[in-house]
């Protein structure tokens, strides 16, 4: 969250006693570009200085009350409160001492949701190629982005990822190759479908899709895949693992979300995880539950970071456990499928979906999981033994997850953030369902 210039919350950290000082202080943070507005009610004060203030402050609100029995702060909170109801002006109460640990996390969630869903505001998507494999799933309506996130919709040609990418001068890319080559844990080529030249090619797809989002002003993007260019180009899995990574063959920069078969609301999820984390984000088909071991094969042959296959922001920890192999022959133009294991520990999973029109957040705790090499060299092959696949374990049924699950792309990222999200379903005035 933005703080004002001279980092304090409001001009002279003022206390709130008149409408006028309410309104000068609400028009302040709102010219400093604050995110989140928090209303502290230590003691008893007009309600209507709240209303004042929100006129002119920028939401989301937190009205906060502190738990002194000699003074009113409790009672003026649910006045104020009750104020903005009746206006039509959504906010999160809290209440307690900021001190207790409990306390802290509800304030400190709420301003990391609001901060997550404020910051949507304004980003534009690149839609590379449209619709993919007839999934109406992966297509959201730009109205109701706009409406909803206040999000626009760029729709841009897969050709001109091609033609960006025959302009990365040829140093570049060779440097990039010894990078990987380097690096990697493994580069299978096999004198067909991976060549030293089908990677290069692959690098100048990542280069031209970095060049595009620069030039174009995309925050974050979804790209078609299949068909025009796996067939007639080259597979886009190096592309997406390494802008959705924290770090390329250049160096550290700050991870692009980057959707696979241009799932909009694939997308959208993870650009929200992006915001509450600030890490890597996983993108995954559903692709098999494996009853004896009581696994979900999540996997998907591109937009799996490298940053999963160590949970490291440094490339070397990460790539030493990444193979590029070749890539299976549903994709003709060839090149590397980037496989990995994902590290285990705790994630959490979400997903973004319609029903009859109306969104809904799907929240899924759940965990990663190992096995000894012997056993995952057996796993890997149930599925596409060439794609990065995560070995992840729910807290619900199979039954119960296959049957309600919204979609078959999953979302995540390492860590706990459940309450985050929820927080930012309130916000949002979307519902929400946490499975376990």
């Amino acid at each position: 969250m933005r703080r004002p210039e001279n980092s304090r919350w409001s001009r002279r950290g003022a206390v709130i006693n008149s409408n006028t000082l309410a309104k000068e202080e609400g028009e302040y943070l709102l010219r400093q570009g604050v995110e989140v507005t928090v209303f502290h009610y230590a003691i008893w004060c007009y309600p209507q200085y709240t209303v004042a203030a929100a006129n002119f402050s920028p939401g989301p609100y937190l009205l906060f009350s502190n738990l002194h029995p000699s003074k009113c702060g409790m009672v003026e909170m649910p006045a104020a409160s009750g104020s903005l109801e009746q206006l039509g002006i959504r906010h999160t109460r809290v209440w307690g001492t900021i001190h207790e640990e409990t306390v802290l996390k509800k304030v400190t969630d709420f301003l990391e949701a609001a901060a997550a869903v404020k910051r949507l505001r304004g980003l534009t998507f690149g839609n590379f190629g449209g619709r993919q494999l007839g999934m109406y799933t992966a297509v959201s309506n730009p109205e109701q982005w706009q409406k909803l996130f206040g999000i626009d919709v760029e729709n841009i040609e897969q050709e001109d990822i091609v033609r960006a990418g025959s302009t990365i001068p040829a140093e570049r890319v060779e440097n990039a190759l010894k990078w990987l080559e380097d690096r990697c844990g493994e580069i299978a080529y096999n004198g067909g479908n991976l060549t030293p030249d089908k990677l290069r090619l692959q690098i100048r797809s990542y280069y031209g899709l970095r060049r595009i989002i620069e030039e174009r002003h995309l925050d974050f993007i979804g790209i078609k895949a299949h068909g025009d260019v796996t067939e007639n180009y080259v597979t886009m899995d190096l592309a997406e693992a390494f802008l959705n990574d924290p770090y390329d063959m250049d160096g550290p920069h700050e991870p692009i979300v980057a959707a696979t078969e241009a799932d909009m609301d694939g997308a959208l999820t993870m650009q929200i995880f992006k915001h509450l984390s600030g890490s890597p984000v996983l993108f995954a088909d559903v692709r098999h539950y494996d009853a004896g071991n009581d696994i979900w094969y999540f996997s998907n042959s591109g937009t799996h970071a490298t940053f999963f296959a160590g949970a490291s922001y440094d490339p070397d920890e990460n790539l030493k456990n990444v193979k590029l192999l070749p890539e299976t022959v549903d994709y003709p133009a060839g090149g590397a499928a980037v496989w990995h294991i994902a590290k285990a520990g705790r994630v959490t999973l979400a997903r973004l979906a319609r029903k009859n029109g109306c969104y809904t957040l799907t929240i899924v705790p759940a965990e990663f999981v190992r096995f000894d090499p012997e056993k995952e060299a057996v796993l890997r092959r149930v599925a596409t033994p060439q794609w990065p696949v995560a070995f992840t374990r729910l807290r619900v049924s199979a039954d119960f997850f296959i049957s309600r699950f919204p979609c078959n792309h999953i979302h995540g990222v390492y860590g706990d953030y459940t309450d985050r999200l929820i927080r930012v379903a309130e916000l949002l005035g979307i519902g929400y369902e946490v499975y376990g």
